[in-house]
């Protein structure tokens, strides 16, 4: 279904043109009528599906409509989510659909000066995307007052509730002094998280749940290798030396992971961006940016961007590390595979991993297919001698590197 079809303001039919958004998704066809009618909804959709636009689009809409100025009584709509990267894209989307409208957004989120976001603050803001630690630092402060606020968003809501935020939300709707709308978006949620979910929505409300099928975009094509914990180094070079026009992300289970797996790599000529927790925010901003530009190359870092973060081009996901959380998995391999894109994901697993596949493949409900590997995959690679001929340095190369779909296609 097009966007024009729905009755959403000109100035917001005109951003979603210039911005790209031209059809709607499943998720976005079967939430926004919801939404605009005023239900609480709680929406499961798979990673890439457009989650975002399926709530902006008409939370910005109606405060459009409903303003008769560009002028701002207060913060409208408060958007919570977990991790200050997700924050920051949400608030950029939000930007691009608020433009020409009377509505007005901005994020605030930790690990940056305050004195900015109180600025802004200061102005008038109709709509809010925050996470919680800065958002209640702020309220504390008396910058950010929500007693206004009629659309609450929890996106990543699986994961908010997860991680105990249950209280900070409660809380939060402790100061809703009006009757609010709740919308609860994730890509994954179990019983036990759909049951606070649900202790979060009116119990007179329509409640709306759209789940995928497969928990897995069709878009995405995963696999998993059997290899021991010495030989992934080994077989993460090869691979990246056999695909030289890849751009990925390589999701490791630490930080220390993270800096000890970039060395390795280093040590072979391959100098990857990396992005973990423990960085500042500014260099997080920065690697992330960066990556975003390249038309090539590899991000690696833990959990903490496996989430809700839009990399379009991004081919393929590795997982170095398989996730400590099954639902994590999806998430993960959701970096890619995004919108109508195709994408490869590849999850590494050994013998002290075997209990983490069990559960990853029994919280999809399918088996992962195998892929085989050589053992000239799971070895050092062959230094090539400098002395050698053009000729000789390429076939020490091939003899190294290999591609592994050619290999994968002679095995029979």
């Amino acid at each position: 279904m097009k966007f024009d079809k729905f009755a959403i303001a000109e100035e917001l039919k005109t951003n979603l043109i210039d911005n790209g958004y031209f059809r709607t998704t499943d998720i976005q066809y079967k939430a926004i009528p919801a939404i605009m009618n005023g239900e609480d909804v709680l929406a499961i959709a798979q990673t890439g599906s457009g989650k975002t636009a399926a709530f902006a689009i008409p939370i910005i809409n109606d405060i459009h409509q409903y303003k008769t100025s560009k002028r701002s009584n207060g913060v409208k709509c408060l958007v919570l989510v977990p991790t200050r990267e997700l924050a920051k894209q949400i608030g950029e989307v939000f930007a691009k659909l608020t433009k020409h409208t009377k509505a007005s957004s901005y994020a605030i989120y930790g690990g940056v000066e305050q004195e900015r976001q109180i600025d802004q603050l200061a102005g008038g803001i109709d709509i809010l995307i925050a996470t919680p630690g800065r958002m209640f630092d702020l309220i504390s402060q008396q910058h950010v007052d929500i007693s206004k606020v009629s659309v609450l968003v929890l996106d990543e809501a699986d994961h908010m509730l997860d991680l105990g935020f249950i209280d900070d939300i409660e809380s939060v709707k402790r100061k809703l002094k009006q009757r609010h709308q709740t919308l609860f978006f994730s890509a994954t949620i179990n019983p036990k998280i759909k049951k606070l979910a649900y202790s979060q929505i009116s119990s007179s409300a329509l409640r709306i749940q759209v789940s995928p099928e497969k928990m897995v975009s069709k878009n995405v094509t995963h696999s998993i290798v059997k290899v021991e914990m010495t030989e992934k180094r080994y077989l993460l070079i090869n691979f990246i030396n056999a695909n030289p026009e890849a751009k990925g992300i390589i999701f490791v289970r630490t930080q220390v992971r993270v800096q000890r797996v970039s060395e390795q790599l280093a040590k072979a000529d391959i100098h990857v961006l990396c992005m973990h927790g423990g960085m500042e925010q500014a260099e997080r901003e920065e690697n992330l940016e960066t990556f975003r530009k390249q038309k090539q190359g590899w991000l690696i870092t833990t959990d903490v961007t496996a989430r809700g973060i839009d990399l379009p081009t991004l081919s393929h996901v590795i997982n170095y590390d398989l996730p400590d959380e099954p639902e994590n998995y999806v998430h993960r391999i959701g970096r890619t595979g995004r919108g109508f894109a195709k994408g490869e994901a590849i999850s590494f697993y050994s013998t002290e991993e075997k209990e983490k596949l069990d559960l990853i493949e029994e919280f999809i409900q399918t088996k992962i297919p195998q892929m085989k590997v050589y053992k000239e995959h799971l070895e050092a690679p062959k230094k090539v001698d400098e002395s050698a001929s053009i000729a000789d340095m390429i076939a020490a190369a091939e003899a190294s590197y290999g591609d592994f779909k050619k290999r994968k296609k002679k095995k029979k």
